[in-house]
């Protein structure tokens, strides 16, 4: 297998890629992991200007010698290259595996929607070393080149399909022609670095918006590096969530080892 790591939001250091490299070379010494020129770049918050990521994605999404596109990093960004990408990609583009997740997102989104490659929700390339020791890596890689189930959310064993999202991202598609039809899907959602009531605000709009009618059920992913507000908000992520989903008139199914932390599972689009 052949993976190319490309950077639609963020730059990463290439001292995190030679980690990465390091590690695929003693995990997976038969597979090749290639970091394009692009995801070292900085112009101001991106990894390149809109059109340098756009073409940069666009070069090795449509390069069939690459079996699996990894997104380096997250950060926001993904969403301004959207209609740059998706008009432009090729058949290549439909035999591939694409993992990230937060802002990664929208692409991923927008790919499920128009049911381009194998989408999944998973850690990022420049996972290790940051938020990650290397489990969860070490499953992206495995699902990646092996398929090795070891890697899913362990609720995806009941087979029904599923996505996973951050939640502000989940919000900011809803509207859009990028959100996919998620009728029938378990939807999973983890959030960092917001305030309660910006959590209880963003749950409000996801139970209420017309396009997410019609999914299975919702599963709580980790909540992490919450901002403190005064005065300290009465409920937590769970309580919310719980009664979100009753005025949403979905099942609340429980957590998710889904975030921006160390235990980040892999979530396919679909069914796994």
């Amino acid at each position: 297998m052949r993976i190319g790591v490309v950077a639609p939001a963020r730059s990463i250091r290439h001292e995190g890629s030679a980690r990465m490299a390091a590690l695929m070379a003693l995990t997976y010494p038969a597979h090749e992991i290639v970091f394009h020129p692009q995801c070292y770049l900085e112009e101001g918050h991106f990894a390149g200007s809109d059109d340098v990521r756009a073409d940069a994605f666009l070069e090795f999404a449509n390069d069939a010698s690459f079996d699996a596109i990894w997104f380096a990093r997250g950060g926001y960004g993904s969403n301004r290259i959207l209609t740059r990408v998706m008009p432009r990609l090729g058949p290549a583009a439909n035999h591939k595996t694409y993992m990230g997740f937060s802002d990664m997102g929208f692409l991923l989104g927008a790919l499920y929607a128009r049911r381009i490659g194998k989408v999944c929700h998973g850690p990022m390339a420049s996972s290790l070393g940051m938020n990650d020791p290397g489990e969860s890596t070490g499953w992206a890689l495995g699902w990646m080149i092996e398929r090795d189930r070891r890697a899913l959310e362990p609720s995806l064993a009941d087979g029904r399909p599923a996505v996973a999202f951050n939640l502000a991202i989940l919000c900011a598609m809803i509207g859009t022609p990028w959100l996919p039809d998620l009728t029938d899907h378990v939807l999973m959602i983890e959030e960092v670095g917001e305030p309660l009531y910006r959590i209880d605000r963003m749950l409000s709009q996801m139970a209420h918006a017309t396009q997410l009618k019609g999914i299975a059920g919702v599963r709580l992913g980790v909540v992490s590096d919450v901002i403190p507000n005064t005065p300290e908000f009465a409920e937590s992520p769970e309580q919310m969530i719980v009664r979100w989903c009753a005025e949403m008139r979905v099942p609340y199914l429980g957590r998710a080892e889904i975030g921006h932390v160390e235990r980040n599972r892999v979530v396919p689009f679909g069914v796994a």
